[in-house]
């Protein structure tokens, strides 16, 4: 039978060939079933259907010929497992797609739904083959190599100037022996390994490491030390390009250069080097504070540096902004808000030269909106949120006041990540990560989250990549990654490839080793070391990454791009790196730091332009900041200065009182468990008595989701049907020594079970200065069903009333507005809320990963929700009656007031003559709720300038 193997292995070879049948099929097949929704372009039901059943003949005869050439040639390893996997997946859908069709036009299914949806998945499956089979053909960094940032190009200058310095050299030393291996490995690196690795180990070779390169493949040993005529490798690669037998293939065949480096290192005896290969560009460790460059005119650091920048590449100084432009931006920069016109104008005004410099002091120095201002930032880069995946399973931990406290107190950078890496009770939620339900692979276990989180929020380093397998876009080995993770783990670790063990076990060990030992017998322990070894000054990587990412976030680029990548070249080195060190000799003050930023001229310059997006990314040169889109907290707390506060509850209230009151309602039980609430009226009743003493006040906070009309021993006090607005009558005129009863009727409105509740707090102030608080909580009493009597009345018999639920705040959050002490006019910052579709289609990311920069790209769905969302739409209603309220029928008042609170300017006289044709003489609700609409949408209100 072996003499006709020759056979199935002369089939298996037309995969690659009848493979793009399908792909051809299958795709336009579906791009024409598209054409034809809602019953359009009939004529071309035919030709799908001939299309989808050779599509599905052809998948199917594919997989039958891949399964061939994957079992009588020479291929191997995880990446074609998948590829198999997936592509064996493909035809079997593709069959049940042809098959549900026809059961579609023999009229045994009802509609094409099933039919399209099987088409669907099997594209998707489709593509996915596709790409890992490019990744086979091509090499798994086929497309990522294409990318601007990727720098991963082999570098032949280097080899060109080794060759020259060894070719006449009659001995070599052991320095140079290692530098001769590691250009042969960067060699087979960039021109094998896409065919000989441990992913794909074609003839059975693997070049990835020294026990592949020695042992040898199917054919043999391939390298004989000393003896390049006899070594395989050398004989393959020197071959003519024409030459069936010639490596690499693919028409990729070495250059000279390459092959007499190779031919150079077997003839020396082919030593290996213990030293790691670096395939990839490697920023270095160490952080030296460059000098600042010799300037006639620029005195401040930064601007010294860039003073020899922009001569360098032959650009002028721009003017820096004007007054209005930069009060502006400085207070989004620093507390997220806007400046009040009042704000504006006294800056304008002011002719201190050091205004600029005073002004950013004086916003750093507002603890309270500088700290929930920056909380998003720190939220989105350290995994941190309030509700979302874990949270509902006890799988993930907060670390918000911990965080919070911490900004706060503008604790030093040194120590805030201490306490992340060795965390107390309040700052664990970080590295421990989330813990996922059910089984999860061995990248996602949290251990390796710890490493990954670590890695790419303060290292700027891509751990995760590097969990499955050697990274594609740097030095990282799987082994790093593990030997990383093993710091956080209570076991041994086994190296999983792929979610494949490997039968090799990790050893604790630090990415950068040379910065210190983390082995310990705890974990504890070595959390203590590791946090020690990070913050090192001599961890420059921990600095510049910092340091890049505030640059970024004030600038709107980083001095390295993307952030997360910091073995990427610098556009201006000196920069960083000077900013990184003088951030470590102020004693790692991060409000120094915005500081040192932000009192530069370059900082103040004007937003620059840029004609192409691809100017942004490679090639870049710094001319200005770059143009901001507000983010979503950003937005939302400007439309709750301007026009009417956009949410009314916060998940997280650092500056609320301590108020026992629970969010209460009737117990609704159906088969002894409790459900949501059903829509109707429910009543409730607290009786308590007071003592013999002189009231000065009663006040009364109430929050009835949905409606409610409040009794005080029988007298109707107050009503409300909006839970989001805190209700505060003063009832002390209702109140008498001995007992009293509150009563509530309270409506659960819509059309369906859902979340309902009473919240209600009543302080009463005596002469003596003695306070008494009455709370909703377990201890009232409620009835489902409209009560009979005087049921609102002190003497009312309610034993026969049940207790009352506690629901929890979950559902509404915490009233920023429920306070005694009142909050000044503040409204709930965005920062504090959790998670909001709002919010969401804005742009804040969900956290379930760290998100170190969001999208500046406005998207379609931003754009649905800011015209024609609801939830939007209803605030611009809301804030239309409060503004109407204020200032009546006065269109021009409103005009003035709109531009100078939204844009820090008066109208121009074509802006108010438009406005005013809307507004009219009489301005309705839905007219003011238009020009606030067409204000809040002007790019100037949406971009930081």
């Amino acid at each position: 039978m072996e003499d006709f193997n020759w056979i199935f292995q002369f089939l298996g070879r037309f995969h690659p060939l009848l493979v793009h049948f399908p792909i051809g099929l299958l795709v336009v097949a579906l791009f024409l079933e598209l054409l034809t929704l809602g019953g359009k372009r009939p004529g071309l039901r035919e030709g799908i259907h001939w299309m989808v059943y050779l599509g599905a003949g052809f998948a199917v005869l594919s997989a039958v010929l891949g399964w061939l050439l994957r079992t009588q040639d020479d291929y191997s390893g995880e990446l074609v497992d998948n590829h198999q996997y997936v592509g064996v997946a493909t035809a079997v859908f593709a069959f049940i797609t042809a098959i549900l069709l026809q059961r579609t036009l023999n009229g045994k299914l009802p509609d094409s739904r099933t039919y399209r949806s099987g088409l669907i998945i099997t594209v998707l499956l489709l593509a996915v083959a596709g790409h890992l089979g490019a990744s086979l053909t091509h090499g798994e960094d086929y497309l990522s190599s294409a990318l601007p940032f990727n720098n991963s190009a082999y570098d032949h200058s280097k080899g060109i100037a080794l060759l020259a310095e060894l070719k006449n050299t009659d001995s070599i030393s052991d320095a140079q022996q290692d530098e001769l291996n590691l250009e042969v490995r960067a060699i087979f690196a960039h021109n094998c390994y896409q065919c000989h690795s441990e992913n794909k180990q074609k003839g059975e070779l693997v070049l990835e490491n020294k026990e592949g390169v020695f042992k040898g493949g199917e054919s043999g040993v391939v390298i004989v030390a000393g003896k390049p005529a006899e070594s395989e490798l050398y004989k393959r690669i020197s071959l003519s390009p024409n030459d069936d037998d010639v490596m690499p293939k693919k028409g990729k065949v070495l250059k000279d250069t390459e092959i007499a480096l190779v031919k150079l290192w077997i003839k020396n005896g082919a030593h290996w080097s213990d030293q790691a290969l670096k395939v990839f560009p490697e920023a270095e460790l160490a952080l030296v504070k460059p000098e600042l460059p010799e300037s006639g005119n620029e005195l401040h650091p930064v601007d010294r540096l860039m003073d020899a920048y922009f001569r360098n590449h032959g650009l002028d100084w721009p003017q820096v902004v004007d007054d209005r432009i930069f009060i502006r931006r400085a207070y989004l920069d620093i507390v997220g808000l806007l400046p009040t016109p009042e704000k504006i104008t006294e800056f304008q005004k002011d002719t201190n030269p050091n205004k600029r410099e005073a002004l950013i002091n004086t916003l750093l120095g507002d603890t309270h909106n500088y700290t929930q201002h920056w909380l998003s930032f720190w939220n989105d880069l350290l995994r941190n949120d309030y509700s979302g995946t874990g949270f509902i399973t006890g799988g993930r931990k907060q670390i918000t006041d911990w965080l919070y406290t911490s900004l706060e107190a503008n604790k030093p950078y040194d120590v805030l990540v201490k306490e992340l890496v060795n965390p107390t009770d309040v700052s664990e939620g970080f590295i421990k990560g989330i813990e996922w339900r059910g089984v999860v692979n061995a990248s996602q276990r949290t251990e390796m989250q710890a490493a990954q989180n670590i890695g790419q929020s303060l290292l700027g380093v891509n751990v995760k990549c590097a969990s499955c397998h050697n990274s594609f876009v740097s030095n990282l080995t799987l082994e790093q990654s593990y030997d990383f993770a093993s710091i956080f783990a209570d076991s041994v670790l086994e190296l999983n490839r792929c979610d494949k063990p490997l039968g090799k076990m990790a050893k604790v060990n630090f990415l950068y080793p040379e910065l210190g030992d983390v082995e310990a017998a705890s974990v504890k322990e070595r959390l203590s070391k590791l946090s020690e070894v990070m913050v090192k000054p001599e961890n420059g990587r921990l600095y510049r990454t910092i340091t890049n990412r505030f640059w970024q976030r004030l600038m709107g680029r980083g001095i390295i791009e993307p952030v997360d990548e910091m073995d990427n070249e610098p556009w201006n080195g000196d920069l960083l790196d000077w900013l990184a060190a003088d951030f470590i000799d102020a004693g790692y003050d991060l409000k120094q730091l915005i500081k040192r930023i932000m009192t530069s001229k370059t900082y103040q310059l004007p937003t620059a332009h840029y004609g192409k997006q691809s100017e942004m990314k490679s090639n870049y040169v710094f001319e200005g900041p770059i143009l901001r889109r507000l983010s979503a907290e950003q937005f939302s707390d400007a439309v709750s200065q301007v026009i009417s506060p956009v949410y009314s509850a916060v998940a997280y209230n650092p500056n609320g009182e301590e108020l026992s009151a629970k969010r209460i309602w009737h117990p609704e039980m159906k088969f002894d468990r409790n459900v949501l609430p059903e829509p109707g009226k429910r009543y409730f009743r607290k009786t308590f008595t007071l003592p013999n003493r002189i009231i000065e006040s009663a006040q009364v906070l109430i929050s009835v989701d949905h409606s409610y009309v409040l009794y005080v021993n029988g007298e109707n006090v107050s009503k409300g049907s909006d839970w989001k607005k805190v209700d505060k009558p003063e009832v002390s005129q209702f109140l008498k020594t001995g007992r009293n009863t509150i009563a509530i009727e309270g409506e659960n409105e819509g059309s369906m079970a859902n979340p309902a509740g009473i919240l209600f707090s009543m302080e009463i102030r005596y002469d003596t200065g003695e306070r008494i608080r009455v709370d909703s909580d377990e201890s009232w009493k409620s009835l489902a069903d409209a009560p009979t009597g005087r049921w609102t009345s002190i003497e009312f018999n309610d034993t026969s009333w049940r207790e009352v639920r506690n629901y929890g705040t979950s559902n509404w959050g915490e009233l920023v507005d429920f306070s005694f002490e009142g909050q000044n006019g503040e409204f709930a910052r965005a920062s504090l809320v959790q998670q909001h579709p709002f919010m969401k289609a804005l742009g804040r990311p969900s956290r379930e990963n760290v998100t170190t920069s969001r999208d500046d790209q406005a998207t379609l769905l931003q754009a649905l929700e800011l015209t024609n969302g609801e939830f939007f739409n209803h605030v611009l209603e809301e804030g239309a009656g409060l503004w109407l309220e204020r200032y009546g029928d006065d269109s021009e008042a409103i005009i003035t007031e709109l531009y100078r609170k939204s844009l820090g300017r008066e109208p121009t006289a074509d802006e108010r003559g438009i406005l005013l044709a809307v507004l009219g003489d009489e301005p309705k609700r839905e007219a003011v709720q238009d020009i606030f609409w067409s204000t809040l949408l002007l790019p100037e209100f949406q971009f930081i300038n």
